[in-house]
């Protein structure tokens, strides 16, 4: 059989003219190269080169073999190349895993990312929450996904990318003038977001941790599903929400005007990670988008932390009246 390593040798030795040179070329030793060539005229029965003083002369056998050992040490070059470029170009669907408000934190500007750096790559957004996604992630149904901390069973690898703050929000200046208790918490009427997973939603958990260490209880007033809706339905003066900093940063002019918004005292906060199943050694694909979703959430986390969303706290307002 002709192998590869033969057509190499034969061919540097045509080009250089002798195997010493063959083989300072190719980097092998000289008998390496000499029993390449061998083995090659033996395989096909003849002559290759004939020895003139020092130097080796091609046959007629080796000029008509000439082309076609050019044409197979190409096409395996060819070979090679198109398959880094398989690797180097990403391909296939990667579905990531995202919480309700992820949209806010990630959403278009995401998807614009990978498909400016992996034109070759589809993307789907999964939730609606981070009960049911972490559920996805551990039957194996996702590879990777961004959730907030924390979360019961420690069944997955997690990576902090960002660190939010809760706030309180009302169409009343005066409610906002001052860092709110949970005292106030439990004595306002208040709308609140992700009826559907009140049970286990992170931030009713810190909310309501948090009224009960003074005694009181969170009862309140309406309920929905969208944090959009809670704003809209704060911004008339029915009831008072909270909503996480980033949320505001990521709403930017859409928020509902005349509202206003405060910290609470003591601060809360929330930590939202990217996150997989432990020793999984992530698709190229998945790790090249965990990657872009953890810059965004990075730089966004820079953002709400050293800024205040839109406005100031104290009472001022949220949006332009």
């Amino acid at each position: 059989m002709i192998t590869l390593q033969q057509l190499r040798c034969f061919q540097a030795t045509l080009e250089h003219g002798s195997f010493t040179a063959a083989a300072a070329a190719l980097g092998y030793a000289q008998p390496s190269i000499s029993e390449q060539v061998r083995l090659l005229e033996k395989h096909l029965d003849t002559r290759l080169f004939r020895r003139v003083g020092r130097g080796l002369v091609p046959t007629e056998a080796a000029r008509a073999l000439q082309p076609h050992a050019t044409a197979a040490l190409a096409a395996v070059d060819a070979a090679g190349r198109a398959v880094a470029s398989v690797r180097q170009v990403l391909t296939g669907t990667v579905r990531l895993g995202v919480f309700r408000t992820a949209r806010h934190y990630l959403g278009s500007h995401l998807v614009a990312d990978v498909l400016t750096r992996h034109p070759g790559l589809r993307v789907e957004l999964v939730g609606p929450h981070s009960v049911p996604v972490l559920d996805q992630l551990r039957r194996g149904a996702l590879e990777v996904a961004v959730v907030a901390l924390p979360f019961g069973g420690a069944d997955v690898t997690a990576r902090r990318v960002m660190r939010d703050e809760l706030v309180y929000v009302s169409a009343d200046a005066a409610r906002a003038s001052a860092p709110v208790t949970p005292a106030q918490l439990t004595a306002a009427q208040l709308v609140l977001p992700d009826v559907s997973w009140r049970q286990e939603d992170s931030t009713r958990r810190h909310l309501l941790a948090g009224v009960q260490a003074v005694g009181g209880s969170l009862h309140p007033r309406i309920e929905v599903e969208e944090t959009e809706t809670a704003l809209e339905i704060a911004a008339t003066g029915l009831a008072d929400t909270v909503t996480w900093r980033g949320v505001l940063h990521g709403l930017a002019e859409r928020v509902p005007p005349g509202l206003h918004w405060a910290p609470l005292s003591p601060p809360l906060h929330e930590t939202f990670a990217v996150v997989h199943p432990p020793n999984a050694e992530l698709s190229p694909a998945a790790e090249a988008v965990a990657a872009l979703a953890t810059a965004r959430m990075r730089r966004l986390d820079t953002a709400v932390r050293y800024a205040p969303p839109i406005g100031s706290s104290g009472g001022e307002p949220l949006s332009a009246p």
